[in-house]
């Protein structure tokens, strides 16, 4: 039995498949639903868990080598709430771009992590290095 680490074994199916440079999205709990898309739902509740709590997880033992997010992030969240999302990337660069650009990388992913993250655009696309 697994006690350490990630526990749900729905998501550690998921990123055991990731591979090099392949891509996986941790999307907040509003983002919508991709059919073609494995969708690993995490949401509980409002706020729990969030993105950098689900991001600690996975880095924790999986190799990011860069992350996107959308431009809009920075321009619609208090600087308290990019530091927060900065540290939780572990020094991993981040590449903003638009969002209507963030979403066109959505369905190259092998998977996405639903969070109940209710920060606005507080979605990452991570690739594995």
């Amino acid at each position: 039995m697994l006690q350490t680490g990630i526990l749900n074994p729905q998501l550690l199916s998921l990123i055991s498949r990731v591979r090099h440079t392949n891509t996986l999205v941790i999307a907040d709990h509003a983002f919508p639903f991709w059919p073609q898309l494995e969708t690993v739902d995490l949401a509980l509740v409002a706020g729990v868990p969030t993105v950098p709590q689900v991001l600690d997880a996975l880095l924790a033992s999986w190799k990011c080598g860069a992350v996107w997010m959308a431009a809009e992030f920075k321009q619609h969240n208090e600087r308290r709430t990019v530091n927060a999302f900065r540290r939780a990337c572990r020094g991993v660069p981040i590449h903003f771009e638009p969002h209507v650009e963030f979403k066109r990388r959505v369905p190259l992913a092998v998977g996405l992590i639903r969070t109940g993250e209710t920060t606005i655009y507080g979605n990452m696309i991570l690739e594995s290095a």
